[in-house]
């Protein structure tokens, strides 16, 4: 049997504790000794140096490092020490990326309240949190933060906001009672939670879980141990760089090999040593040639670039990664309250009998004006100066109805001093405030329509009173039940004559005359009905996970379209007694998700993570970190707690679930230019790797210097990359469906674009190199630099789209790639410079015949690729 649904008098047994006396500090001592203290121990962290170390496994850095030795022995000191430095680069750029990570713990701790009022010894004491334990007396009043988890032995008025762990604004009432059935946390209404919040009201409760084995100590545990996702482009750089890595280096052991076995079988005299060294550059060219240097570089950048087109969409991104996640999300679990709707309760409709439609004509009766005056005048919220609206909801949404029905509420309260009142408790559902209008002394009363139907005597038809009979009480009954089908919550209003300095008390919320009702709701963003039919349309199944009603939740999902035709609605409970294979069954057809637990919400993400589906997850409170770090991309609301915003990879600025779909397109048009980066830095070295494979195969001299191709890995493609990442979105981004999460980042027709663009960039330095090589070696290099360096920067334009052509009308839409380009002209300009010859080896009967023959072959490289591309789209 759990904690809620046993009696006081069964816990303060069970915890052999006095409500009077507390604990004696001797007992208080023993238990902090078994239980430990009331905090969540810190985490132990990966070292600094270790993650340092850790960067260097990657197969294409170990290439490198063997490639920068090699070039240290032959004693080429300017291009081992290029190389080294963009190993540590790259490194660094890792390490700060990873600790820039988990600092969810550290802000759940910072949550805790750092005192708390105790009974012990049989006095009221003031003890720090953490020194409390289980079978402590707690004292509560309004603003207290809960400082453990604990049984409510004393309840008056009291009201507790839950939000950071149940995801809902309301506050609850709370209540002493046991609870019979097995509910969820949301619904625990005799217990307390540490870290939330008194709003309202005094308490007493009985700790019956500190530190880890609270819940937010749980919650810490879980967010400990969710798994923090890689990224859908994370692995597969990852897993491509580990392939590309062994395939370098067994080329270069065979080129190597190859290379030293012609010495073995030529008749020639040739100095073997040299001969030897020679074959180790043309190993050292192809591994140099081959690993795009500065690709993780240009990704960082990129990734930067979206995430300023990111912020204007409300999306502020935490981790670099997540830009490119969201654009391959294929499943969004959202919150409701303040996500889809406004968080913003308001009143819908009213319904007063005798009155067809209220609020509509010129002039009221005196339903209409009681109703409002009722409205503002028995109630305790307010707009402060700051115009911040402070209160219940609920009671905020009746202040609004008399504001936006010219009834100011300040002024009906300045008018209408309240003489007396009988708060509103959680037993009896009922708030009463005494006034004097038009003369009149009136209580005016509020509550729950049930309660308030069973007590009163009288109706209000227009502007007659008249007696409450079977038939109008049935009529109300109808209506409370038809609003409550429709998820709305539902007040009911009345009033009762007093004689002049009557006093009131509980005895008179009788026989009094029922004004009518008015129905609330927290009602969807306008934005939102719009957004869900995009992101069904992209390919996303969007599913709501709240803490509210079921009842609520399904009918704000099946408004706003988030739900289908067999799609339906299931609660946390509900979800607890599913078996993994049901679960699996039901998924694709559960859209909504109600009254759920930290726990239901990762069952629900590793769910869909099992199903290969990318998983977004929104949330704003403590529960939620779990899932937003178990999802692929968190997404934390900007008004949310530290502790999620810090889980998230993604922090929404305005809570609106329409600004993810716009991130959604965004991150699509991030991954396409990604893509089109990395196959321009590709498609460039294939040429390279050709031409050099080409070289050995038929004897020739190594056509390029470890230098020249770092000079172009690392200096003149960066810029066009980058700029590529600047392309606008291709046509109809948000009408494909998400990719598959096995699918390679050469899909979709990006390899055959590296592929054909590499060889012909390789048989145009090709044929640049046989004709250099007719003059001697050291023009057949400076022929092959150029034609591979000037194709390259030309490749730009057909590396913009895989669809449409470089030359239409969408010419001069991206001005980055025109001045990369441009740039990329000037820095070859330099290499050719006098100053710069001898270090590039170029030489100097080098000029512009060899110029205009090596731009030439470029020039029909690029038309080439051109012409291939509009017969393979046809």
């Amino acid at each position: 049997m759990s904690t809620y649904q046993k009696s006081k008098q069964e816990i303060l047994e069970k915890w052999e504790v006095e409500p009077s006396s507390g604990l004696s500090d001797n007992e208080a001592s023993n238990r902090l000794e078994q239980e430990g203290y009331n905090e969540i121990a810190d985490k132990e962290k990966v070292p600094t140096w270790k993650l340092f170390l850790e960067t260097f496994k990657d197969a294409m850095v170990v290439v490198l490092l063997i490639a920068a030795i090699v070039q240290l022995v032959l004693g080429e000191i300017i291009e081992s020490l290029i190389i080294f430095i963009v190993i540590l680069l790259n490194s660094v750029i890792s390490v700060v990326q990873t600790k820039k990570a988990e600092s969810s713990l550290e802000a759940l701790r910072d949550m805790s309240a750092p005192e708390a009022k105790v009974i012990r010894n049989g006095t009221n004491q003031t003890i720090m949190a953490r020194e409390l334990v289980p079978g402590d007396i707690v004292l509560l009043e309004a603003g207290d933060y809960i400082p453990a988890d604990g049984r409510l032995i004393e309840a008056e008025s009291l009201k507790i906001n839950e939000g950071m762990l149940t995801g809902e604004s309301n506050a609850v009432d709370k209540m002493t009672e046991p609870i019979t059935e097995e509910v969820s946390i949301g619904d625990q209404t005799n217990m307390v939670f540490s870290s939330s919040l008194v709003v309202n009201g005094r308490g007493t409760f009985v700790v019956t879980a500190t530190g880890e084995k609270a819940k937010i100590g749980k919650i810490a545990e879980m967010i400990e141990t969710a798994e923090a996702k890689e990224t859908p482009l994370q692995r597969k750089l990852d897993d491509f760089s580990k392939k590309l890595g062994i395939v370098i280096l067994l080329l270069c052991v065979l080129i190597f090999a190859v290379q030293v076995g012609r010495l073995f079988f030529s008749d020639a005299d040739v100095d073997m040593t040299q001969a030897v060294l020679d074959a180790l550059m043309f190993s050292v060219a192809i591994a140099v040639a081959a690993i795009p240097e500065a690709l993780q570089s240009i990704v960082t950048i990129v990734l930067s670039v979206g995430t300023n087109k990111m912020a204007k969409q409300h999306a502020i991104i935490r981790r670099l990664p997540a830009v490119e996640t969201l654009g391959s999300t294929s499943v969004i679990c959202t919150d409701k309250t303040g996500t889809l709707t406004k968080n913003q309760m308001t009143v819908t409709e009213a319904y007063l009998p005798g009155v067809k439609d209220a609020f509509d004509g010129e002039k009221w009766t005196k339903a209409e004006q009681l109703l409002v005056q009722t409205a503002a005048l028995c109630n305790d919220s307010y707009i402060n100066e700051d115009n911040n609206e402070i209160g219940d909801p609920t009671e905020i949404a009746l202040i609004r109805l008399a504001n936006e029905q010219n009834e100011p509420y300040k002024a009906l309260r300045e008018n209408h001093s309240r003489e007396a009142e009988l708060p509103f408790d959680s037993d009896r559902k009922m708030m009463s405030t005494v006034h004097t209008i038009n003369g009149e002394r009136l209580m005016l009363i509020k509550g729950g329509p049930d309660v308030m139907l069973d007590r009163a005597s009288y109706l209000l038809s227009g502007d007659e009173e008249q007696s409450l009979t079977d038939e109008w009480k049935t009529k109300l009954e109808e209506q409370n039940e038809n609003y409550s089908r429709q998820a709305l919550r539902v007040l009911a209003f009345g009033y009762k004559k007093l004689e002049e300095g009557q006093s009131i008390s509980l005895d008179d919320e009788q026989d009094f005359t029922l004004i009518g009702f008015t129905a609330m709701m927290d009602p969807p963003r306008d934005a939102v009905y719009g957004s869900i039919k995009e992101a069904k349309k992209a390919g996303i199944k969007p599913v709501m996970i709240t803490g509210d009603h079921k009842t609520t939740a399904e009918a704000i999902g099946r408004d706003i379209g988030l739900m289908g035709e067999d799609d339906f609605a299931v609660t946390g409970k509900e979800l607890d007694n599913m078996s993994e294979q049901e679960l699996t069954e039901k998924l694709e057809h559960i859209s909504v998700y109600a009254r759920v637990s930290p726990e239901n919400k990762i069952r629900i993400v590793k769910a869909w993570q099992q199903k290969n589906q990318i998983t977004a997850m929104t949330g704003d409170g403590v529960n939620d970190a779990p899932a937003l770090k178990q999802a692929d991309i968190g997404i934390g609301m900007g008004s949310g707690t530290d502790v999620a915003k810090d889980a998230a990879a993604m922090i929404l600025t305005d809570d609106n679930f329409v600004s993810i779909v716009k991130a959604v397109s965004v991150g699509r048009t991030v991954f396409d230019n990604i893509k089109k980066s990395i196959a321009y830095l590709f498609a460039g070295n294939l040429g390279a790797i050709i031409a050099i494979l080409f070289a050995v195969i038929m004897n020739w001299a190594n056509p390029f210097t470890a230098l020249q191709l770092l000079f172009i890995n690392l200096v003149n493609d960066s810029l066009p990359a980058i700029a590529l990442g600047m392309e606008k979105s291709e046509p109809n981004v948000m009408k494909r469906k998400p990719r598959k999460i096995d699918e390679g980042i050469f899909a979709g027709g990006t390899m055959r674009s590296v592929i054909i663009r590499g060889l012909l960039i390789g048989v145009a330095v090709i044929i640049s190199h046989y004709i250099g090589l007719q003059h001697s070696e050291e023009m057949g290099v400076a022929m092959a630099f150029t034609t591979l360096i000037l194709s390259r920067t030309l490749q730009t334009f057909p590396a913009r789209s895989n669809v449409q052509t470089a030359f239409g009308a969408g010419f001069f839409e991206n001005k980055y790639v025109l001045g990369a380009v441009l740039v990329g002209f000037v820095l070859y300009a330099i290499t050719i410079m006098p100053f710069a010859r001898d270090v590039f080896h170029i030489p100097g009967s080098f000029g512009w015949s060899e110029i205009a023959i090596a731009t030439g072959l470029a020039l029909a490289s690029v038309v080439l690729m051109e012409v291939v591309k509009m017969f393979r789209n046809k």
